[in-house]
């Protein structure tokens, strides 16, 4: 049933996780197109988005320098960012989705209208199980933004993240240039 699937899932995460903390994760690295990650990423949440009744709206400009990185765990974790987001969404709230080139580095944004974080969870939303209250009756293993962390890490790169609560929340991950 659910629960094992759940475990199954937290397995997973666990041994990725591991990976990624200890360095052994290696990285395929490739020049990154960033806009096509992100029309990816979103086209593979479209069905969930629109279940859910959130509009996804990639907004990303065609010329954007390439970063060099692994494309399979960058699409990852901007899949990863798009479903919290939308699972903190409610029905005719919106998700965009940005890229811009700022001082060396590339800065793409998950940027929700849902219910926020609180200021006392913004930090520790990206440890290990750390789930927020509102979550907790939630889908998933809580491990998701450690590893996304841990990913942007790899590039050289940040994740953070932004947040009012009761007015959405902003993610962010930079890669060098």
């Amino acid at each position: 049933g659910v629960e094992v699937d759940r475990l199954a899932q937290m397995v997973d995460e666990l041994g990725e996780l591991s990976l990624v903390e200890t360095g052994q994760v290696v990285l395929e690295r490739g020049p990154v197109d960033v806009r096509a990650v992100m029309e990816r990423a979103a086209a593979r949440l479209e069905a969930q988005a629109a279940r859910a009744g959130v509009e996804l709206v990639p907004d990303v400009s065609k010329d954007l320098p390439q970063p060099v990185g692994d494309v399979r765990r960058v699409e990852q974790v901007l899949v990863n960012l798009v479903h919290n987001a939308i699972k903190f969404t409610a029905p005719g709230g919106r998700i965009t989705l940005a890229a811009r080139v700022d001082d060396e580095k590339i800065v793409v944004s998950v940027a929700d209208t849902g219910t926020g974080i609180a200021e006392e969870d913004l930090e520790r939303i990206f440890e290990r199980f750390y789930k927020t209250d509102k979550s907790r009756s939630s889908t998933g293993t809580g491990l998701g933004l450690a590893i996304a962390r841990h990913i942007i890490e790899a590039h050289a790169g940040r994740l953070w993240a932004d947040s009012v609560e009761g007015r959405g929340s902003t993610f962010y991950f930079s890669l060098p240039l």
